[in-house]
């Protein structure tokens, strides 16, 4: 018996990087996985590759309205979601003294502010064993110069979860927050080579994480194996934020 036989699984921004590594692990052990992106093309790619328990749901997650759409949509195909991942996310670099309004809105809108309401919106599908997982960063405990923003949003991200776990508890729903370190996803990659390089000299293990990593940490979140783990982060991180 695969791990999650009999699930509804919907990740939030599952098309690419981590989302995909995890959405592609979920359906490799038995979920229903329904997958997010704005981009058609990516989200088409995915599904295809993963196979015939991916199933597409294009949104843009930064909106309201799509994510209404979105979980009406898995709402009508499946009934309910068993599994939530919200792992869409940005991070636009930029010092104290070069943040914009723009950047700030863009990435606390989509980081913090849709993540609280793809939550908000799942919930009414979600009953007594469910899982929320939340992708964070280690940059939550760590100072970052130029990710102030970004930094400030993961951290947010963790005290929402520490929150939810109260108020969830009695409805029998976990909450748990993965925090990754820099991982090889085409986001760590489009940075500059000399701020990879300085990140991953950060990394006692000396290597960037791979997406797989990150999906396999999310597949013990998501399954009965984690049945007593709640409100905690899971550092992913090769022990960047840790020693």
């Amino acid at each position: 018996m695969a791990r999650l036989d009999d699930k509804i699984a919907l990740v939030i921004g599952g098309a690419s990087g981590i989302g995909y590594a995890i959405s592609e692990r979920f359906a490799a052990e038995g979920a229903e996985t329904y997958l997010t992106s704005r981009s058609k093309s990516s989200l088409d790619e995915a599904v295809e590759r993963i196979g015939a328990r991916a199933h597409a749901v294009p949104i843009d997650a930064s909106q309201l309205d799509g994510l209404e759409v979105g979980i009406e949509s898995v709402r009508a195909q499946a009934g309910r979601i068993d599994v939530l991942v919200v792992n869409a996310g940005t991070g636009e670099p930029g010092g104290i003294g070069e943040i914009t309004e723009d950047n700030f809105d863009r990435t606390v809108g989509l980081n913090l502010r849709s993540l609280l309401f793809a939550v908000q919106l799942a919930l009414p599908l979600m009953g007594p064993g469910g899982s929320i997982v939340l992708i964070g960063s280690c940059s939550d405990e760590m100072g970052f110069p130029g990710l102030g923003v970004y930094a400030a949003t993961k951290a947010a991200v963790r005290s929402l979860a520490r929150t939810w776990t109260l108020e969830l508890a009695p409805r029998a729903i976990r909450v748990n927050v993965i925090s990754p370190g820099p991982t090889d996803t085409p986001m760590h990659r489009s940075a500059p080579e000399e701020v990879r390089q300085w990140l991953i000299s950060k990394v006692p293990l000396g290597r960037a994480g791979r997406p797989e990593e990150i999906a396999a940490a999310a597949l013990f979140l998501a399954s009965d194996e984690s049945s007593y783990v709640a409100g905690t982060s899971l550092s992913v991180d090769g022990g960047m934020a840790q020693v």
